[in-house]
Parts: structure tokens; C-alpha cells; sequence
């Protein structure tokens, strides 16, 4: 059968698509400018770290985009696209920088869709000596920012809702398994939290759930995440997803009351996924080691690497007790808003590479 023929939509710099989308990109501004008065009044200092990093991120399902810088000897240098500011910004509280953020521009490879765009803007903030809960009550005074910028009373997603001005909910990982998937995560870590991916198998298998052959436990982990949990939470109020297990955290700090899990919350609203937290490692030696085996992984997976920025760990060794975190600063803008797709509160998207 003839398919219909489609009119193909009309580019973004079309004046018509653009004053459908001004409205949007113009809220955007405004709550940029919150976000930054709320910045200067809590005494933070704005950085801006260079994107051209020599790693981009030692994390095993983050993809980056790479290139060649050539020197004056004419040598070429592979250096990357960073997928977070965090190594410089870090470095910086090295130096001795105290409250710092950032609205970085970022790269991910991979990664297109409703909520992904392989370039976009990263809020990322850091607050030495200070607790990580401190950064749980920042992200709701944003999520409140953006909403009275877009003079709404909620945040949306498609037929989703949340109230950013009622009492966040915060929930540990293991309790938000044990609600929405009847999984006792507990169960598959071992006391000093090493994964038992046959105690997951098993009960994945017991319960119904999908899983691929070969499925490593931190495979699993993230199908159960994404397919039964995630949709349940921000829906209605703010959810804070708290302590995840010590083998999903490699950048955080271990609980000290369970070192089966670590310092690092997410921040949900409308099932989607705002923002990313922790109390941060300082112990180079750990780091590197988590590094490594994330390593390990990216090259079983997608049998490639990158390379450790030894710069960094060198520099954990001098970084005071911090905490921080990163919200995906579009993603918090199409929620005040309700736009239905990232590149609608993007100013100049990125052009679709598909043929």
C-alpha cells in the first residue's frame, strides 16, 4: 500500500515555527535569570569550564563525541567533548573555590529524543562542606523558581503533573524497588556491596520481568529502573530518589551508616528525571578503582574506553568534603513551560544527522 506523503515540518528559523516557539525560549530566560539571583544570593561564583576535556567521563553508558586536536608539532592529541563539567569544576574546588556552578553546555552521543538532545545545557553546582541534603532543598527551590517564572502552579509532561510547592517526597532506592517492582534490592548486594547478579536473575525471573542474555546486574538494575519504577515518581509532588547502591554511584561517597550504598539522590517530576546528586569521593585511590571496573564494563559492552584524566585524581587528593550535582537545565525549562519535546526550549537545536 502507498504510504501517505508527509510534509516534512517546517526548519526552526522558519518565522512561523519560531514565533510558535519564542514564548518558550523566552520563559527560558526568565528562569535562568532566577536561577542565577538565587546563585548571587547565596554567594556562588559563576565558572565556565572548557568543554575540550582529555576524558569525558569514566562512566560506563555514557557516550561522547571525540575529535583530534592538533598541536604545534603537528601531533595529534585525542581529546573529547566533556559529558559533564564535573572533573573541572572539581578541580577548581581543589584550587579552593568554596560555592560554584555552572550552565555548561554538554555533549552525549547516542542520545536523540523527547528528553535527549546530543548537545544541551547542564546546571551544575557544588557547595564545600556541605551535606548533600543541602542540594535536595536547592532543587526544589528550583523546580519553585521555574514554575512562578512561567506564572504556572505545576510542572507537566505530557499528561503528567507535579506540584513543585508541596513537601517533596524522598524515598531510598531499595524501599522505590520494593514499592513499584517487588524486588528486595537488599538481598543482591553483599555487606560491603558487591552485586550478586544471580540474586537479581532470580528474582527478575520470579516476578515476570524482561532480561536480555548476558545481562550483567547492573543491566538489570537500570531495565528494572527504567520499566517499573521511574514512571511512578514525581507525579503529583517532587520524588527524591536517595542512596543508591555503592556500585551504581562511582562518583559518591558511601553511606555511613550501609556501605552497601552511597551519597547520591535523583530528582524526579513527572516521571522524568531532573537532576543527579551526591556527596562526592575525595579518596583518589577508590576513584581510580571504580574508574577501572567502569571501564571494564564499557569495553564488554560497546568494546570501547576512555582514558582516566590523571590530572583529576590528582587533584581529589586537595578537594575538601562537597557536595554536588547536576540538573539537566532544558529538561527543568519544558517542565515549567509543558513543551512536549527538548528542542522546543532549545534556542538553535541540533540538526538531525539521519538521512
Amino acid at each position: 500500500m502507498t504510504q501517505p506523503h508527509q510534509t516534512p515540518p517546517a526548519p526552526w528559523w522558519d518565522k512561523a515555527r519560531h514565533a510558535d516557539r519564542r514564548p518558550l525560549l523566552l520563559a527560558r530566560a526568565r528562569i535562568q535569570g532566577a536561577l542565577r539571583n538565587f546563585f548571587f544570593e547565596q554567594g556562588f561564583t559563576e565558572v565556565d569550564p572548557a568543554a575540550l576535556q582529555i576524558s569525558p567521563g569514566n562512566e560506563t553508558h555514557l557516550h561522547a563525541f571525540g575529535t583530534d586536536a592538533i598541536g604545534n608539532d603537528g601531533m595529534a592529541r585525542r581529546m573529547y567533548l566533556h559529558t559533564s563539567p564535573e572533573f573541572a569544576m572539581k578541580k577548581l574546588l581543589a584550587a579552593g573555590e568554596t560555592r560554584i556552578h555552572a550552565f555548561a553546555h554538554v555533549w552525549r552521543n547516542r542520545e536523540r529524543g523527547a528528553l535527549h538532545s546530543p548537545e544541551f545545557t547542564m546546571l551544575e553546582w557544588y557547595r564545600s562542606g556541605e551535606g548533600y541534603e543541602v542540594l535536595m532543598q536547592d532543587c526544589v527551590a528550583f523546580a519553585r523558581l521555574a514554575a512562578k517564572a512561567c506564572e504556572s502552579p505545576v510542572l507537566r509532561y505530557r499528561s503528567a503533573s507535579c506540584d513543585p510547592f508541596a513537601p517533596p517526597q524522598r524515598i531510598s532506592v531499595a524501599e522505590a524497588f520494593a514499592r513499584h517492582a517487588d524486588i528486595d534490592l537488599s538481598a543482591t548486594l553483599d555487606a560491603s556491596g558487591t552485586p550478586d547478579p544471580a540474586a537479581l536473575a532470580r528474582q527478575m525471573e520470579a516476578k515476570g520481568l524482561r532480561r536480555a542474555p548476558g545481562d550483567g546486574w547492573s543491566d538489570m538494575f537500570s531495565r528494572i529502573l527504567g520499566d517499573r519504577v521511574e514512571a511512578h515518581l514525581g507525579h503529583g509532588q517532587i520524588t527524591i530518589l536517595d542512596r543508591y547502591p555503592i556500585c551504581e554511584a562511582a562518583l559518591a561517597r558511601p553511606c555511613p551508616d550501609d556501605p552497601r550504598f552511597a551519597e547520591r539522590f535523583e530528582v524526579y517530576a513527572c516521571g522524568v528525571e531532573l537532576a543527579n546528586g551526591f556527596g562526592e569521593l575525595t579518596n583518589p585511590d577508590e576513584q581510580r578503582r571504580r574508574f577501572t571496573a567502569e571501564m571494564a564494563e564499557k569495553q564488554r559492552l560497546y568494546a570501547e574506553t576512555y582514558p582516566i584524566d590523571e590530572e583529576f585524581l590528582a587533584a581529589l587528593s586537595h578537594m575538601p568534603a562537597a557536595s554536588g550535582i547536576a540538573m539537566g537545565f532544558d529538561r527543568l525549562v519544558m517542565l515549567a513551560t509543558g513543551a512536549p519535546r527538548i528542542d522546543d526550549v532549545i534556542w538553535v537545536p541540533v540538526a538531525d544527522a539521519a538521512p
